[in-house]
């Protein structure tokens, strides 16, 4: 069921079913529907107060990355703005290696401005959660379900993106969280590592 602040809002609500169908079928490693990854990063903007817009923009940011959905298509139902904020977080495919496209993407956001970045902590935010909660299951092998070639590159890129993060949108309380979250987990694998 969707949250109060999306089913009292019609951009959030289409939003929503935009996503629902952008994501049909997809799983995230749990075998829960991907959905749930985009309506948490739109909680997690939602705590900080963030305007509809961006909020919509969290709905559907994985969407043009993952689907047939188009940044035109959105842009068409959504508006500018909401089109351009996806289209700032969407990486290029055609960017093979996984660094690189992760380092564009990095410049992509920053380049779109400061509501894009806070986008962006709050999705890696998620991502980090997710991360953590896998890492207590399997250790360093969480990360063969989490989309990078090693648990060191991903938390690498992940202290990158708070620097971005902190660079563009200063103040912004989920990079703290994100920081945070980095720590805590640089402590659990120490543990694990100790414990060997």
């Amino acid at each position: 069921m969707a949250p109060d602040y999306v089913r009292g809002s019609d951009l959030l609500g289409d939003a929503l079913a935009v996503a629902a169908a952008a994501h049909r079928g997809q799983t995230r490693h749990d075998g829960t529907p991907y959905l749930a990854h985009p309506l948490r990063v739109c909680e997690l903007l939602a705590e900080t107060g963030a305007a509809e817009p961006t909020l919509a923009a969290a709905l559907l940011h994985d969407g043009v990355e993952d689907s047939e959905l188009t940044v035109g298509e959105v842009v068409g139902r959504f508006g500018v703005e909401v089109g351009e904020l996806v289209s700032a977080l969407t990486e290029d495919a055609a960017i093979e290696d996984w660094v690189a496209r992760k380092n564009a993407l990095r410049a992509q956001v920053a380049e779109a401005g400061e509501r894009a970045a806070t986008i962006y902590a709050a999705d890696k935010l998620a991502n980090l959660g997710e991360l953590r909660m896998l890492y207590a299951e399997r250790g360093e092998s969480a990360i063969d379900l989490h989309k990078a070639p090693t648990l060191d590159l991903r938390i690498d890129a992940w202290r990158r993106d708070v620097a971005m993060v902190e660079r563009i949108a200063p103040g912004v309380a989920l990079a703290d969280g994100l920081r945070a979250g980095l720590a805590a987990l640089d402590a659990e694998r120490a543990g694990a590592a100790e414990r060997v």
